[in-house]
């Protein structure tokens, strides 16, 4: 069990460094203003910084998928939320100052993750059916029209409805890696959660791009986290089975709530500014 607390907390650095370099990458890539554009993933993997963090995140998503082989999701999506706390603190190399109430939060994160580690039961995914990976196929189709139609709403809605979107689109990559019963190469071709996961990753990392791009960071980074933590936590105790050790199921709400709620007072690190360019002088 400590194997996969371990690669969930890995995970959770990678994706936050792999945060601050891809959002700095999407904020200075040009886009349409008032829809969803497929094509901003083609203009951002042209800039270094984005590829590199996406390089991150594949190998970050090593390891989530081997925490979800053995923890509750609610374990590793906390734990994955807790990536603003290392996003925050890797925005200092960019001169973002840390203030007490952000120093307290990534403590608080941590409390909260320890808290959940403690609580925790190594856990094997319940065995799901055809029926499950039908409605997942069946959420990613959902949630990708949702996703564009939220696009082309006004700038009030489509933020935070972009951010909440592409966080329940990471929701749909946990449970498509919780359930896959096996990684062999012939398994994961002849099961639809590995096309689901595959989709849906494209379509979160696309949304949440988008809501990066046009709006505000603190908006669509919490509404992201909220989508990515909430919904696949209730899933995994409702459906699959997740469960706490004997008599630990009050200290891993508490943990949750912890990390989920610091992690949301850490969203405006989802995206740090990024620098301005300094004009030449004329003449």
């Amino acid at each position: 069990m400590w194997w996969g607390l371990i690669c969930a907390l890995f995970a959770a650095c990678a994706y936050g460094v792999a945060s601050v370099m891809q959002a700095i990458a999407a904020k200075a890539t040009s886009g349409t203003e008032d829809r969803v554009d497929p094509r901003l993933l083609v203009r951002v993997l042209r800039q270094w910084k984005f590829v590199a963090g996406l390089a991150l995140d594949v190998i970050g998503f090593v390891a989530q998928l081997a925490a979800l082989r053995v923890l509750p999701l609610f374990v590793v999506q906390a734990a994955l939320a807790g990536s603003l706390a290392v996003t925050a603190v890797a925005a200092r190399v960019l001169g973002v100052r840390l203030g007490r109430r952000e120093w307290t939060a990534v403590a608080v994160v941590c409390a909260g993750l320890a808290l959940l580690g403690m609580s925790a039961e190594s856990e094997g995914s319940d065995a799901t059916g055809l029926g499950f990976r039908l409605v997942l196929v069946g959420s990613v189709v959902v949630l990708g029209i949702a996703g564009m139609f939220a696009g082309r709403a006004s700038r009030r809605i489509r933020t935070p409805a972009l951010g909440l979107i592409a966080g329940l689109c990471f929701g749909v990559v946990a449970l498509s890696g919780r359930v896959l019963t096996s990684l062999a190469p012939l398994d994961l071709l002849t099961d639809p959660a590995t096309y689901t996961l595959g989709v849906a990753g494209a379509l979160a990392m696309l949304f949440y791009a988008t809501a990066l791009q046009r709006g505000s960071v603190t908006t669509s980074t919490a509404m992201m986290v909220i989508g990515e933590t909430v919904f696949p936590s209730l899933i995994g105790v409702l459906v699959l089975g997740d469960t706490t050790r004997p008599g630990f199921a009050v200290v891993a709400a508490v943990g949750f709530v912890l990390a989920v709620s610091a992690a949301l007072a850490l969203a405006r690190f989802g995206e740090p500014a990024p620098i301005e360019p300094v004009s030449a002088p004329l003449g």
